[in-house]
């Protein structure tokens, strides 16, 4: 892509990189996963919880930005770290319907101001669920409200920043189990994007500009 395109061009270029708004895996089987730094072939026989996130692209002056939060140091998984808007599917939601939702219960962000462009890479955590990153842009004129009970701060990281290959590091830690385990992991001003976050956008990278792309 052009690094003079247009905010429309961009949008555009991002969807056609992007799986359509169907309720299914892509045709490969491929997902992203906790256990390591490499996809992983999904396993049929193990059953997980489905579960969607709301990547949410934000067009401002100086460049799109990615609406992220800093979970509530009261809940009971992954406290206080950062993540997209998002959690499990009710029965019979689809990922992106579950996304705005949990955008909406999360945030305050209302379903009106997202206009959705596909989904990405889904991603498999080590605490059961398969995840959905559901793409979309938030149009200028949105407030939030966030709920105290689920999410402790608010906060935009620029999307270029969270494009450049050069800002991921790769961290390692050792499992109660004794297992070691790799990840992703990049630092924005103060803030310390890790785990499945910064997996699912490094997936959102390697689909945009690790391929050559038209």
């Amino acid at each position: 892509m052009s690094p003079g395109a247009s905010p429309a061009e961009l949008r555009a270029w991002i969807a056609r990189h992007l799986d359509p708004l169907e309720d299914r895996l892509p045709a490969s089987g491929v997902v992203m996963g906790d256990q390591g730094l490499e996809p992983l072939p999904s396993d049929p026989t193990i059953e997980l919880t489905p579960a969607a996130v709301l990547v949410g692209l934000i067009e401002r002056e100086a460049g799109f930005s990615v609406l992220l939060t800093r979970r509530s140091d009261t809940l009971r998984r992954h406290t206080g770290q950062v993540a997209f808007p998002g959690g499990r599917l009710d029965p019979g939601e689809t990922a992106w319907q579950a996304a705005l939702r949990e955008a909406q219960e999360e945030v305050g962000l209302h379903p009106d101001f997202v206009e959705l462009a596909g989904l990405s890479t889904p991603y498999r955590t080590g605490t059961g669920y398969l995840v959905t990153p559901v793409v979309g842009f938030i149009a200028e004129g949105f407030t939030l409200e966030p709920n105290p009970d689920e999410v402790a701060h608010v906060f935009e990281t620029p999307f270029g920043f969270l494009m450049d290959p050069s800002n991921y590091e790769e961290h390692e830690r050792e499992l109660p189990t004794g297992d070691k385990r790799r990840f992703y992991a990049m630092t924005h001003e103060d803030q310390y994007i890790w785990g499945a976050t910064a997996g699912m956008l490094r997936a959102l990278y390697d689909r945009l500009y690790g391929a050559a792309l038209a």
